[in-house]
Order: C-alpha cells, then structure tokens, then sequence
C-alpha cells in the first residue's frame, strides 16, 4: 500500500517487517512456561472442588453410605490443592530463571484466588454440609471469612511492597493447606472454626513468613510430597493411616504457628546486632 505524506507528496511503501509485526500476536497474549504452570494450577483448584461436590457433597445429598468413596475424594481434592502449590512454587522459580509474560502476575492471582482461596472456602462450607457435629450456616461464614482473607491477601500482595525475602501474612498456599488440614483433623466444631477463622487473620495480618527460596523451598516441597504420601494411605485405609494423617495435619498447624515465630525472632536479632555495630561506630 503506498502512503502520500500530505506536506511533501511523496509516496513511500511501508516494509514488510512492519506489515509481520502488526500481524503478529501481541505480546501480552503470548504465554510464556511459567503461564502454562500458572494454569496448570487454576486447574488443579477447579478439579479440587470438582471431586469435593462428586464425591462428597452429592453422596451426602443422595443418602449414599459409601464412606470409602468420600475419604477418597476428600483425599484426592486436597492431593489436587497440593498439586496446585506445586505449580504456584515452581512457576515463581520458572520466572525467575527465564521469563514471564506481562499478565503472568495476574494470572499467578487469579490461579491462587481459585486454588487457595475458592477451593478451600468450598471445602469449609461441605465439611459444614455432611459433618454430624456441625452447623451448616456457621460454617458458610467460616468459607467465605477464608475466600476474603485469601481476596485481600492476593490484593495486597499486589500493591504493597515488603523487604525481599519474606511475605507479609501468611502465604495463600500454605493458608489453604493449613485450613484443610484443620477439617481433617476432625475437632470439635467450635474448635475447628475457631482455628480456620484464626488462620484466616494470619493470612492478612502482618506477621512475617520468609519466601520459599533455596533450601526451604526444597523442604516445602518435600513436605508437599510427604502430605500426599500420607493422604494416599488415609484414602486406602492403610494400617495407622488415619493417625499418620493426623499426625501430618498437626504438624501442618505447628508449622503455621511457629515459622513467624522464627522470622520475628530472626528479626529482632538483626535489630539488636545493628543497634550494637551503631554504637560501636560513635565510640571514638
């Protein structure tokens, strides 16, 4: 196509590479690997509470007693949020190392928002629907008191800037992993919510949680494949597998508890060697 420039009248033709570029995909809808494991993420989340309905609350509705197969889909929606921290773990390290897309941070939201915020909220709400001992309304405030913390936890991480390293508040993944492991340790119903709706507030409080980076990074995925283990044997009725699931989500609730416990600790030290290595320079 020939373009006549209205001051001088002289035509030009534009060159092919400018012709490709504008046919070519924008940028922001090119999806980098980190992307695609951010997807796979929000996958797992659905799934979760696709295997919670069909397996859990449906038999519940329908007056079926098949108990295995509920244990079975209870187990395999929290393996699924497992998987989904996974995905969140490895696609912040892909990143990292390579690159990401311009909408790859708020895909990465909108997965947790699903995977950590949606999936566990569900959870809550059908353990408040089939347990003998609870009350299905109490319950729903419990669900959706986890789906705002998680929505502010994920809005704030986005416009609020920390010191490089840690989280402020509790990190969605390990908040969701936390609140199931709360319902299957199978508590007293005043107990069980009072424990979600405290871990709730340490998901938007300001309490220090270090970044899964190096060797911790390692240990959480570790953990990750070790809680799968343990819920694999829970799901097939191994011998022991309901006290080592029990086991696995007491240890689950401790971690919660005292990892801050280390970070504040580790920062008050900091604190103190600075305030020593300033009077040290004012000395003469």
């Amino acid at each position: 196509m020939t373009v006549i420039d209205p001051e001088t009248q002289a035509g030009w033709v534009p060159e092919a590479d400018e012709v490709d570029d504008e046919e070519e995909m924008p940028l922001s809808l090119r999806l980098s690997i980190a992307d695609t494991l951010t997807l796979g993420n929000a996958t797992c989340g659905f799934m979760a509470v696709y295997f919670t309905t069909t397996g859990i609350l449906i038999p519940h509705l329908t007056g079926s007693q098949e108990s295995g197969m509920a244990r079975h889909s209870a187990a395999t929606a929290v393996i699924l949020m497992l998987c989904a921290a996974v995905f969140d773990l490895f696609d912040g390290l892909v990143a990292r190392k390579l690159r990401s897309s311009p909408m790859g941070a708020e895909l990465d939201n909108l997965s947790d928002l699903i995977s950590f915020g949606l999936a566990p909220a569900y959870f809550v709400l059908v353990y408040g629907m089939v347990a003998d001992d609870a009350h299905q309304r109490v319950a729903a405030v419990g669900a959706i008191v986890v789906l705002l913390a998680v929505v502010l936890r994920l809005a704030r991480f986005s416009c609020v800037t920390v010191k490089d390293g840690t989280f402020q508040g509790m990190p969605s993944p390990f908040g969701a992993l936390t609140v199931v492991s709360i319902v299957l340790l199978e508590l007293p119903f005043v107990a069980t919510l009072m424990a979600i709706i405290g871990t709730a507030w340490l998901m938007v409080s300001r309490v220090e949680y270090p970044k899964p980076r190096g060797r911790l990074a390692g240990a959480m995925l570790a953990w990750i494949v070790l809680s799968m283990g343990l819920l694999a044997a829970w799901a097939f009725d191994a011998p022991s597998g309901q006290l080592l699931l029990q086991t696995g989500c007491a240890l689950q609730l401790v971690m919660g508890a005292v990892i801050p416990l280390f970070a504040t600790a580790r920062r008050v030290n900091n604190f103190r060697d600075n305030r020593r290595e300033a009077r040290a320079a004012q000395l003469p």
